[in-house]
């Protein structure tokens, strides 16, 4: 409806997910939804395999273009320990060109949740759902009704999906130790080893599935700038890729 006729009447419902959204975190980037990270500790020995990563914080912050990163854990490795809650994309009326002075009908917000081992995706889905609840919400899964928007103040429709199950292979298992022979062979010098790493690739259904181990061995430059713009993939990095791949195959799993 147009802003003219009825700002400071009508509520705005992009104002309103802003605050939702806004209530699920605390200033430094912390998910504050009750039980969300529970299940998740660090112990001595997991962090000296975190700490062997000999990450550049100062140059991944100048490659984010960030002062500050979120404080979820005390460094970058640390932090990706943890179940991420993520706003990927928000919708809500028109901007720029297409610029209408309206209060827009309808706000729209997407999240992603990258899991870790220790999370039920189910749990956290009703987690967030029951936050949404709790900040007033009339919660629904499908579009309301005009008799429903009349009853109630606050209305979200909520809808989920799960994509992929976690799963993390120990450096010590038999996998990992024919891994890490393997690259060493190749490359003379022991490879860096990452404890966790997001992405969604396809091969957890069968890891949760059938129960077998398994890895990953990224070939990829930092700079990637993956599902982004200027996607890419450098030479060197391509070449590296081969051999990589060539010492994994060619090595015998005991």
């Amino acid at each position: 409806q147009h802003s003219g006729h009825f700002g400071n009447y009508a509520p705005n419902p992009a104002l309103r997910l802003s605050k939702l959204l806004a209530s699920m975190k605390d200033d430094v980037g912390r998910v504050i939804i009750p039980g969300f990270y529970d299940g998740v500790s660090i112990d001595p020995a997991t962090e000296s395999i975190l700490k062997a990563v000999p990450d550049d914080e100062a140059q991944i912050k100048d490659r984010l273009q960030i002062k500050t990163a979120d404080s979820v854990g005390r460094y970058y490795q640390e932090a990706i320990q943890y179940p991420s809650l993520n706003i990927r994309g928000m919708q809500s009326g028109w901007i720029d060109e297409k610029v209408r002075t309206i209060i827009p009908g309808w706000a729209r917000a997407e999240l992603d949740v990258r899991l870790v081992l220790e999370t039920d995706p189910n749990r956290l889905i009703n987690l967030v759902k029951e936050h949404v609840a709790s900040q007033g919400y009339f919660v629904l899964d499908r579009e309301p009704t005009k008799e429903e928007r009349l009853a109630y103040d606050k209305i979200a429709t909520f809808t989920h999906e799960i994509s992929y199950q976690s799963f993390r292979t120990s450096f010590d298992s038999p996998v990992g130790i024919w891994l890490r022979s393997a690259l060493t062979k190749a490359f003379d010098e022991s490879p860096v080893m990452i404890r966790m790493s997001g992405g969604s690739i396809p091969i957890s259904p069968f890891v949760t599935t059938l129960g077998i181990p398994a890895v990953t061995v990224p070939t990829v430059n930092r700079d990637n700038n993956q599902h982004s713009p200027n996607e890419n993939l450098r030479l060197g990095n391509y070449r590296e890729g081969i051999k990589t791949m060539l010492a994994i195959l060619g090595e015998k799993l005991n």
